[in-house]
């Protein structure tokens, strides 16, 4: 206890100056280089230290304010949810080394090879239904980069079209469920992941669309970023690639409602016939819809083979079969969560086991793809675990001092109107998106923010259309995520620079890099405006 008494300078009553240490304390630590989960640890001891003195701190061993910090961070390592997050990166690391992603590439290719800027679509288009499958954006800028970049600069491509196009789509696994960003999220803030990801289908979708119509736009404005392929004689043109197109989702819907089909039949015969134990959703309902749909897609089917022929029939399944995969990874990941059959946790292992089994089938899934997917997911992981343990550590640390408290006071003494607090709040999460990891910002932040938002006038968010008060939590889920979806691209530790320089030809730079991504924020920074002034667009579908 005397050696302890010696510490006693060190003691911080005001919350202020504690919040102000632990500011210039974070930056610093960050400057030279300490890994984020490691100075947040420090930081939450010593916020502790500081408000409580060492003799309180560390008098009794297993009681008093550490003691806290420990049940916090037990709390956030113990919750079931959390282990979604390694096999949702077990899977983007299947997905990545299997020939899956190529032939989707490849299937999209050949259905857009004629349009202007046809492959930077495809590229956007490729990264919707990757953030659908998997929700990890570092793997999916990789995996981009490595497949479509090669292609888009041997076509005389613009530099920064190309670049922007890939980071930016990319990144879309921050909005489009299963989006870990959500998962933590709900996780932190006890808001219902499957609400979070029914609210941010839409949001997500709409800025995939502004990426892909300013494509459009732009390449057909100036055809020079976007030359278009050789013609090949033998490809189909026209109203012919049409049909095409509408006999092969003829076939796949026929064999996708035979699937669901089977499926429902063997969970009514476990089940018993109902959905859950409130017998909500009876699944002889949903045998009767997916029988309807099964005969209307064999009608189309054998349309389609009548109208084109048999041989053109198959030539439309050859061209699209790649995306069959990937729409199975989808519909077993989504359709289990939103089907009421399993949580998050178990869909996210549904979608290793159906990743896994398609691999096999192919003959594509080999012991070293394995063995190297789960080291990189034990490293991957291994940084989120680090960072979530620190960062529970400060939040709980601050917490104890009185942090959220002094904060919302400042806010409500500023006297701002409620979107101008919004702003504010907006504001800081993209600088401090500049700057640090996501895992960090919506364990350190969120605790603090979140309660302020709930307190605000409901009426008074947003321009056009309110709010319910029960979907206030949900709404600012959505909103935070779009501004992490403009922090991964913020200079100047943008993080999907360094994933895309990682793979990309040495003569484009970091400089070059960031440079391509300015269109892009700018139709980040719109969506996440819309947001902010039509929010009940989160709860189109809840």
């Amino acid at each position: 206890m005397e050696f302890l008494e010696l510490f006693s300078w060190m003691k911080v009553g005001d919350v202020a100056t504690l919040s102000l240490i632990l500011l210039i304390g974070m930056f610093a630590l960050l400057a030279i280089g300490m890994p984020l989960g490691f100075a947040s640890a420090f930081l939450a001891v010593a916020v502790i230290v500081m408000k409580f003195g060492p003799e309180i701190s560390f008098g009794r061993f297993g009681s008093g304010p550490m003691s806290i910090l420990a049940q916090a961070v037990y709390r956030q390592m113990t919750n079931y949810v959390l282990i979604s997050v390694p096999l949702f990166i077990f899977m983007a690391s299947l997905l990545e080394r299997s020939g899956i992603a190529r032939d989707m590439y490849n299937s999209l290719n050949r259905w857009l090879s004629r349009t202007r800027g046809g492959i930077a679509i495809v590229t956007s288009i490729m990264a919707v239904i990757m953030a659908a499958m998997s929700g990890i954006i570092g793997g999916e800028v990789v995996l981009l980069g490595l497949i479509a970049l090669p292609q888009m600069l041997r076509l005389g491509y613009n530099q920064n079209l190309a670049i922007g196009t890939i980071c930016a789509s990319g990144s879309l696994g921050t909005m489009i469920p299963p989006s870990i960003v959500l998962i933590f999220y709900g996780l932190v803030t006890e808001t219902s992941i499957k609400s979070l990801f029914t609210a941010s289908f839409l949001p997500g979708f709409m800025l995939a669309s502004f990426f892909i119509i300013y494509i459009v736009i732009r390449t057909n404005l100036n055809p020079s970023l976007a030359p278009l392929p050789e013609d090949n004689p033998d490809d189909p043109k026209g109203m012919t690639k049409f049909l095409l197109f509408l006999a092969f989702l003829a076939k796949l819907a026929m064999w996708v409602s035979l699937a669901f089909i089977g499926l429902f039949a063997l969970i009514s015969l476990v089940r018993g016939g109902q959905l859950n134990d409130d017998g909500v959703v009876v699944w002889r309902d949903m045998l009767d819809r997916g029988t309807d749909l099964a005969i209307v897609a064999a009608v189309g089917f054998l349309l389609g083979q009548f109208v084109l022929g048999r041989d053109r029939t198959a030539q439309g399944w050859e061209m699209g079969k790649g995306l069959v995969a990937p729409i199975i990874v989808v519909g077993v990941v989504l359709g289990s969560i939103y089907g009421g059959i399993t949580g998050i946790t178990e869909a996210a292992a549904m979608g290793v086991i159906a990743v896994f089994t398609i691999g096999l089938i192919r003959r594509e899934m080999t012991f070293e793809i394995v063995w190297d997917s789960l080291m990189r997911t034990l490293r991957s992981t291994g940084t989120i675990i680090w960072v979530t343990i620190g960062a529970a550590s400060l939040a709980a640390a601050y917490t104890l001092a009185g942090g959220p408290t002094y904060v919302a006071n400042m806010i409500v003494a500023a006297e701002l109107p409620t979107m101008g607090i919004i702003l504010v709040m907006m504001v800081i999460f993209l600088i401090m998106g500049m700057f640090m990891d996501w895992v960090g910002i919506v364990l350190l932040i969120m605790p603090v923010f979140l309660p302020i938002v709930l307190k605000l006038p409901v009426e008074e968010i947003g321009v056009l259309g309110h709010l319910e008060p029960k979907h206030v939590a949900i709404w600012f889920g959505v909103v935070f995520c779009m501004n992490m979806q403009v922090s991964f691209l913020s200079p100047p530790f943008g993080p999907a620079a360094f994933y895309l320089k990682s793979v990309a030809p040495p003569h484009i730079t970091l400089t070059a890099i960031f440079r391509g991504f300015l269109p892009f924020i700018v139709l980040q920074l719109m969506a996440l405006s819309v947001l902010l002034i039509w929010p009940p667009i989160v709860t189109i579908f809840l």
